[in-house]
C-alpha cells in the first residue's frame, strides 16, 4: 500500500488528523472535508433531529373515519376553515405553506381541500375555533345554538345556547326576573 491511501484510509477511519507542518485548519475546513465532530454530528444536525423528533410526539395522526377515510368538510365549513388558516396559521404565507417550501413554493394544501389533510391545521389552527372543529369531528356531540343556530359544543347536558348567546340571554332573564320581583314587593 502507498503511504497517501494508508494516510487517506486512517483519516477517513479514525477522524481528522493534526494538520501538516505549514496548513491551518479549523474545525469548518475539516467539516468540509468530511471529518464532521468528534461525536459523529454537528450541532446544527443535532438540533435539527431533535426538533423533527419533538414535532413527531407533539403532533399526533389525523383521525380518519371507520373505512379509513379522511374526515370532510362541507363547502361551509372549509370556507371558515379557509378564512382560520388565512388568519391564524403561522405557515401560511400567500397561499403558500411554508413547512412544505423546498426552494420552491408550494401551495398549502389545507386550503384547497374539502378533506382535513394538514397535521398543523388539525393540531395547532383548528382547535382555535372550538364550533368548526366540533361540527367536522365530532358531530354527535354538537349542539345548536336556539337563539341564533349557531353549533357549539356544550359543556353540560343542559346548555341551550352558544357562549355568545349565553351571556345576553341570562341578562335578559335575570333583568326579567329583577321586574318581576320589584313590581311584586311594590303591592
Amino acid at each position: 500500500m502507498t503511504p497517501q491511501l494508508v494516510d487517506k484510509m486512517s483519516r477517513s477511519h479514525f477522524g481528522p488528523t493534526w494538520p501538516e507542518a505549514g496548513q491551518r485548519t479549523n474545525a469548518g475546513t475539516r467539516r468540509r472535508e468530511g471529518a464532521g465532530t468528534a461525536f459523529g454530528r454537528t450541532a446544527k444536525e443535532r438540533k435539527r433531529a431533535k426538533t423533527e423528533d419533538c414535532m413527531k410526539e407533539k403532533l399526533q395522526p389525523i383521525e380518519r373515519g371507520p373505512g379509513g377515510s379522511l374526515s370532510r368538510m362541507t363547502a361551509a365549513q372549509r370556507r371558515r376553515a379557509n378564512a382560520l388558516i388565512r388568519k391564524t396559521c403561522c405557515n401560511y404565507d400567500g397561499g403558500n405553506c411554508l413547512l412544505l417550501d423546498d426552494g420552491e413554493e408550494c401551495v398549502c394544501p389545507q386550503t384547497i381541500s374539502y378533506s382535513v389533510c394538514c397535521k398543523w391545521f388539525r393540531w395547532a389552527v383548528l382547535p382555535q375555533d372550538k364550533a368548526l372543529e366540533a361540527e367536522i369531528f365530532r358531530s354527535a356531540s354538537v349542539k345548536r345554538c336556539a337563539e341564533c343556530g349557531a353549533a357549539f359544543v356544550p359543556r353540560s347536558n343542559r346548555a341551550k345556547y352558544c357562549e355568545a348567546c349565553a351571556k345576553r340571554i341570562h341578562r335578559r332573564q335575570k333583568n326579567a326576573s329583577d321586574r318581576k320581583r320589584r313590581r311584586n314587593t311594590d303591592k
